[in-house]
């Protein structure tokens, strides 16, 4: 890939700046692979960060945008620069085919947003207290204890209703009672909980 912006263009004379230039970026960077060479590393910084940046606005990334992408190119070098190749592409265009590529990637970011942890959908409801664990637990104890004072035909059909979620006419289809009757049992089933459960 040719890199845009590319003083290190194609070969030319021994005496052609760019080449000269090109030659240099490719032995800075690979005193900095095998030496860790700051100084070597500060140059190239100093070469590159503009031009990348100015790459990436010409991509299209906003002037902020491309400000943090260039700063992340540039520490992607320093802690990658082992990978660089001087037989396979120049210094320039191994720097900008990374910046070519995290602007990819921010532009996937944007289409599809990271999870942010704190939506509340993703925030579990809190703990209930103690004393709210108390009555309800509490008024299920009474509930059990007025249920079985239930016939055990009662208890079927108030499980039917509401523990199944039948409708009235599907549980007179399968009890082979009139609908009426199953309401009227219904009712009287409720009048006679609530009445339990006030006296509990």
């Amino acid at each position: 890939m040719q890199s845009p912006d590319d003083p290190e263009q194609p070969l030319g004379p021994s005496n052609d700046p760019a080449a000269a230039l090109r030659r240099r970026m490719s032995a800075l960077l690979v005193k900095v692979a095998n030496e860790g060479d700051k100084a070597a590393f500060g140059e190239i910084f100093d070469h590159f960060a503009p031009r990348v940046k100015a790459y990436l606005m010409r991509l299209g990334a906003p002037g902020p945008q491309a400000e943090d992408l260039a700063q992340d190119v540039m520490v992607t070098v320093w802690r990658k620069a082992a990978l660089f190749d001087a037989r396979q592409a120049s210094a320039s265009t191994w720097i900008f085919t990374i910046a070519r590529n995290r602007r990819i990637d921010s532009i996937r970011r944007a289409r599809r947003p990271e999870i942010d942890p704190n939506d509340p959908l993703f925030v579990p409801d809190p703990e209930p207290q103690a004393d709210a664990l108390l009555v309800s637990a509490e008024r299920e104890d009474r509930l059990r204890a007025a249920m079985a004072k239930l016939t055990a035909d009662q208890r079927d059909l108030l499980a039917r209703a509401f523990y199944d979620g039948k409708s009235h006419s599907e549980i007179a289809a399968a009890t082979n009672l009139p609908l009426g009757t199953v309401k009227s049992r219904l009712r009287n089933i409720f009048g006679k909980l609530r009445g339990m459960l006030s006296e509990l």
